[in-house]
């Protein structure tokens, strides 16, 4: 019997949405209010879809002292909300993501999200780029451990009734490709955001693709795979 049921689950930030700019700032600032004197982009990208207080804890200098990492990371979140305010502010979809999510959702893929991100900054950056008709499940750090963790892709799958077999996980980080990997189900690497290529595939990427075109046709065989099943 042929199987219908698809998900796609995406990572956000450096996936769909790039905001590079925005998090490099906002952790620059943080570390700066804090007295670490601000924080390169070499250092930040390398933490980025880990829940924010593993993030800062990760990224704080070793004698940093424990009870002020708390503080960082509401320093962070502070500078992250400041931006949003500032004239020209931009987190922009990347070229093609809308027409792939779009595509997608017409051709009966069901749609996810696995996301470092709190439910709340979720729905603004969703809300803005009126996203969250496309999607049938939100998975965010709210509900449980997060990247690399495999609870996000497994609570995903629970509540679209779909298995392992039936899903593809997409990310621009090691810890989307680990998250897949611990979940069972095949992962697709980009490479367009915060991690390198190097580092996507030692997070165990099926394949990593360079363009949404790209992308768009593995999606397209794994389709044409499962429907043959």
């Amino acid at each position: 019997m042929t199987s219908q049921l698809k998900l796609a689950i995406w990572d956000i930030d450096g996936t769909l949405i790039d905001s590079r700019k925005i998090i490099q700032r906002a952790m620059d600032r943080a570390f700066a209010r804090a007295g670490l004197g601000g924080i390169d982009y070499e250092r930040t990208r390398t933490i980025v879809g880990l829940e924010l207080t593993e993030a800062v804890l990760k990224l704080a200098p070793a004698d940093y002292p424990a009870e002020r990492i708390p503080q960082l990371a509401t320093f962070y979140k502070e500078a992250f909300v400041e931006q949003r305010q500032e004239p020209g502010f931009e987190e922009p979809l990347y070229d093609g993501a809308l027409d792939t999510i779009a595509r997608l959702a017409d051709e009966g893929w069901l749609l996810g999200v696995a996301t470092g991100k709190a439910r709340r900054g979720l729905d603004i950056v969703f809300e803005h780029h009126d996203l969250h008709k496309y999607f049938q499940t939100f998975q965010t750090v709210d509900g449980g451990p997060g990247k690399p963790h495999p609870r996000m892709v497994l609570d995903a799958m629970g509540e679209t009734g779909t298995d392992p077999r039936q899903v593809v996980m997409i990310g621009d980080t090691l810890f989307d490709m680990q998250m897949g990997r611990n979940a069972g189900v095949h992962t697709l690497g980009v490479s367009w955001g915060f991690h390198t290529e190097k580092e996507i595939l030692a997070g165990g990427a099926h394949e990593i693709h360079h363009t949404f075109d790209s992308l768009n046709t593995a999606l397209d065989r794994f389709f044409e795979h499962q429907s043959a099943i």
